[in-house]
């Protein structure tokens, strides 16, 4: 199905796995957790319990890296039948402590595209995760001058998206999302009648992942790289 993109003034960018590596980060914190708790099950099980604890801990919590410390000490406790040294629950939140400080690596192109994509269309930042991360995050990027209005929202579901456009009134046709994720920058805007393109990542959260049924007959593009959106939108 062809899209046509001429209507669009505004387009929405997701950040983490989008415009910098994000994801990868919390691929190597499990496995370190792993570690950690070696002697009481297997690196499977852990994995499987961890993501359990936080798909609980979600609606309490949010996202982000201090969810995920918080659901790692959590998970640990459990795991260890709450034998657990305070060595041990110290080398934990140090994991989430440098997934905090890791520097920001840009994806490829991300300068370039703000840069001419700005020039045309006012930008904003849709995001979700944890506030003071995020904020510190985008500050470290050397991005914020491309954006009109910057968001971090606590989900990325139909509500929120539609909230956040009426607030900013923009018109649903004539906005376009952008992002690596089709359970929260894709299929959200399609079902309010706005326009996507994703731009997948080599890893993706457990929760982010969606069936082939529910991307059935929604109409939005796929793209290699963030700098295909610009022969899109010529």
């Amino acid at each position: 199905m062809e899209i046509n993109y001429k209507n669009i003034k505004v387009i929405g960018f997701d950040a983490d796995d989008t415009l910098w590596v994000n994801e990868t980060y919390f691929r190597e914190a499990e496995l370190e957790f792993a570690r950690l708790l070696s002697e009481y099950e297997t690196a499977n099980k852990i994995d499987q319990e961890l993501f359990k604890k936080e798909m609980e801990n979600l609606p309490l919590y949010g996202y982000g890296v201090k969810a995920f410390v918080l659901s790692m000490v959590e998970s640990a406790l459990e795991l260890s039948n709450f034998d657990l040294s305070n060595k041990t629950i110290q080398a934990i939140l140090n994991i989430g402590k440098n997934m905090v400080e890791k520097p920001v690596e840009l994806l490829d192109g991300v300068e370039e595209v703000l840069e001419h994509l700005s020039k045309k269309y006012r930008l904003i930042l849709a995001t979700k995760g944890d506030l003071l991360d995020q904020e510190r995050k985008l500050e470290k990027s050397g991005l914020t001058k491309h954006f009109h209005h910057i968001e971090v929202l606590s989900d990325k579901k139909e509500a929120n998206y539609s909230k956040l456009l009426n607030h900013l009134d923009i018109n649903p046709s004539e906005f376009l999302m952008i992002g690596n994720s089709l359970k929260s920058d894709i299929l959200p805007l399609v079902n309010i009648k706005a326009n996507a393109i994703h731009v997948p990542f080599h890893t993706t959260w457990a929760h982010e992942m969606v069936s082939e049924k529910e991307t059935n007959g929604k109409s939005y593009k796929t793209v290699k790289s963030l700098k295909d959106i610009l022969k899109l939108l010529n």
